[in-house]
């Protein structure tokens, strides 16, 4: 279905509204791991609140949104439901790439809805492309499309011969969508795979070239979108932990102060106390580096300055980071969490599956960034576009 059909003309809001959505992530958790996506009616609440247009340019309807309010925000929902958080944040800042794309492609997409939703799956291995007149003729199978069941549009990843990489915008009526997602974590993020059998044209101008993303190429009037879109799409799929890291916590301090059996044997314990105070540590130092880093970004653009490249390397390290960070977190209070959490359904149990499948993505791997950051910091130039 093409988003072009909804009725209701662009109107412009200045706030996403989540209070009264919050509990209702956490109580749609279970339903959405046995659906192995999010519940319709979650991604109606996410619609309900402004998020998915919080990054749509304001003259689209959208907001326009500071990054780290766009990532404090998905924090938010992460510690009710870290998948509702993977969904939302992904489907809604896909919108940030499209902003840099040529105008009639927003038009395409935003035009008469600025609530459209867009997956994605940036793996260029299975596309294949040939040119054609006006664009390229694509098809192949990507991987990982989150949220891709509740979407109308899919960006592609592929590499065009003589070029190299770029992302290629898909409607819903050129790809079918294959129910693989049988995972042991994030269940209910859906992430299934886009087929494209038959080669579909795309035109040029539903296209972005990977090195206009470097250069942060557009035509925007809004200083946001200078930001290099990788700073933007990289966190998205780290943030959610921070979040998901706090929920453990919480349960943990629930569970130490109301335990049936013998809570002081949690609260009495110095080792115990010990876990806490470092799991409590990690993720202070994990959302208090990723506001100083959007907020170090913002203000350069905002004064019509590039972004460094030494930091944008950096940044592009610590956001791969986040997951093995909050990893640890949670593994320091899962390891003494109790008999009670061994078991299927375990909340906290869950938040430690979901984490620790997060670190499958490949932007949470951060051995090659910390090899790229440490080049740089040696005299060497960045061996890494997508920064």
């Amino acid at each position: 279905m093409s988003s072009n059909t909804a009725a209701a003309a662009p109107v412009a809001t200045n706030s996403v509204n989540m209070s009264p959505f919050l509990a209702n992530f956490a109580e749609r958790s279970q339903e959405g791991r046995e659906l192995r996506r999010l519940p319709d009616a979650s991604i109606n609440d996410l619609h309900e609140s402004g998020y998915f247009r919080a990054l749509v340019p304001a003259k689209l309807g959208g907001m326009e949104m500071p990054p780290k309010e766009f990532f404090q925000i998905q924090t938010e929902i992460a510690e009710y439901d870290m998948s509702s958080a993977w969904v939302g944040g992904i489907i809604a800042v896909h919108a940030f790439q499209i902003a840099l794309m040529d105008e009639q492609a927003q038009q395409d997409v935003y035009g008469n809805n600025p609530d459209a939703r867009v997956s994605s799956s940036y793996n260029p291995v299975g596309g294949k492309t040939e040119p054609a007149e006006g664009g390229l003729m694509l098809s192949g199978r990507w991987g990982w499309s989150s949220g891709s069941d509740h979407c109308e549009w899919v960006l592609l990843g592929a590499i065009v011969a003589g070029e190299g990489y770029r992302t290629f915008l898909v409607p819903r009526s050129d790809y079918e969508i294959e129910d693989t997602w049988n995972s042991m974590g994030l269940q209910a993020t859906g992430s299934n795979d886009i087929v494209i059998e038959q080669p579909v044209f795309v035109p040029d101008y539903r296209t972005h070239k990977q090195m206009d993303g470097f250069a942060c190429k557009n035509d925007q009037e809004s200083p946001l979108y200078n930001l290099p879109w990788a700073q933007a799409f990289i966190r998205v799929v780290s943030t959610p932990a921070i979040g998901a890291a706090k929920h453990a916590l919480r349960l943990f301090i629930e569970n130490a102060s109301t335990s049936s059996t013998d809570p002081t044997r949690l609260v009495g314990d110095p080792d115990v106390l010990r876990r806490v105070a470092e799991a409590e540590n990690l993720i202070d130092i994990a959302e208090t580096m990723m506001a100083r880093n959007f907020d170090a970004m913002q203000a350069l653009v905002e004064a019509g300055q590039e972004i460094p490249m030494a930091d944008r390397v950096r940044y592009r390290y610590q956001a791969a980071r986040v997951i093995d960070d909050m990893s640890r977190a949670v593994d320091l209070l899962f390891e003494v969490a109790g008999g009670r959490s061994v078991f299927v359904g375990s909340e906290i149990q869950n938040i430690w599956h979901d984490i620790h499948i997060a670190r499958a993505h490949v932007a949470n791997n951060p051995v090659g960034f910390a090899r790229n950051w440490g080049n740089i910091m040696l005299g060497g130039e960045s061996q890494d576009v997508f920064v």
